[in-house]
């Protein structure tokens, strides 16, 4: 007798955290260590930064167009974060799911609570600094926001923190640690895929 354990039932990761705390290389170590999933790249109006690539890193358009987009409802969740605005397209989720494959989307934590009210059977994950003290030193080594802004990062961290509740899974990003990181999450994913009551997130 054959079991149908519905193995083709795909997931939709959402992995969240506070700014800096190393979601971009914990997404790109779990691509690299072999894991297979379609990843949402995120539309944003911000400056690109030197070491990014458009179409890969983010889609970055104008505020214009930006809004243009709100306008023709292509976001499954939008928000303007410091300035500028970052949003998920709808029609990037739906490539995943369609092509039979597990959607990762990567977002802040006010993206992630819109999301966990559109789409509540995706799983949560929210990536935690070791300390306060560890993710300012992390954001000033990045180079790549203002004084000012770092200290406004670090205010919004107390908030974000508060939000920890909607969140499927936390995991600690250790500084120098980040095998230890991936293979958390990785175990996270493995464990969601036996679930006996599966998850399922249309759009």
């Amino acid at each position: 007798m054959q079991i149908d354990r519905e193995n083709s039932r795909n997931l939709v990761i959402v992995i969240s955290g506070p700014s800096g705390v190393g979601k971009d290389t914990t997404i790109a170590r779990i691509k690299q260590s072999g894991v297979k999933f379609h990843h949402v790249t995120t539309v944003t109006t911000r400056d690109k930064r030197r070491e990014e690539t458009d179409g890969s890193d983010y889609f970055f358009i104008s505020k214009d167009e930006f809004k243009e987009r709100i306008g023709k409802d292509e976001f499954l969740e939008y928000a303007e974060v410091y300035g500028n605005y970052y949003g998920v397209p709808k029609s990037q989720v739906r490539q995943g799911l369609n092509g039979n494959i597990d959607v990762l989307i990567k977002v802040d934590v006010q993206g992630a609570i819109t999301l966990k009210k559109k789409i509540p059977d995706a799983v949560f994950i929210f990536l935690l600094p070791p300390s306060a003290e560890d993710l300012h030193q992390r954001i000033r080594e990045r180079k790549a926001d203002k004084e000012k802004d770092v200290g406004l990062r670090m205010r919004m961290l107390t908030e974000e923190l508060k939000s920890l509740s909607i969140f499927d899974y936390a995991v600690v990003n250790h500084n120098n640690d980040l095998d230890e990181t991936v293979t958390t999450v990785k175990a996270i994913i493995t464990a969601e895929k036996c679930r006996v009551k599966k998850r399922v997130v249309t759009i």
